[in-house]
């Protein structure tokens, strides 16, 4: 009969806890991710703009080093 089924509630509160360490590792997967994601963004910029300033100033040195040659050149005449 019903009434001879005692019930102490360790099945609920074992599968409510499960769930409760579950949703945990969900939000710390999560958040590592979105960790990995923000972290490669940013490093990616910073070495893209690493790699922009590298290529401008090999352009300002060709730039200079354009204008002393003409200079060199105008300079005698």
């Amino acid at each position: 009969t019903a009434a001879s089924v005692v019930t102490d509630g360790s099945a609920a509160a074992a599968e409510e806890r499960s769930g409760f360490v579950m949703r945990v590792v969900q939000i710390a997967v999560m958040c590592v991710l979105a960790l990995t994601v923000v972290f490669g963004i940013f490093f990616l910029g910073c070495n893209l703009l690493i790699k922009s300033e590298g290529m401008i100033n090999f352009l300002v040195k060709e730039r200079r080093a354009s204008k002393e040659v003409e200079a060199v050149v105008v300079g005698p005449y």
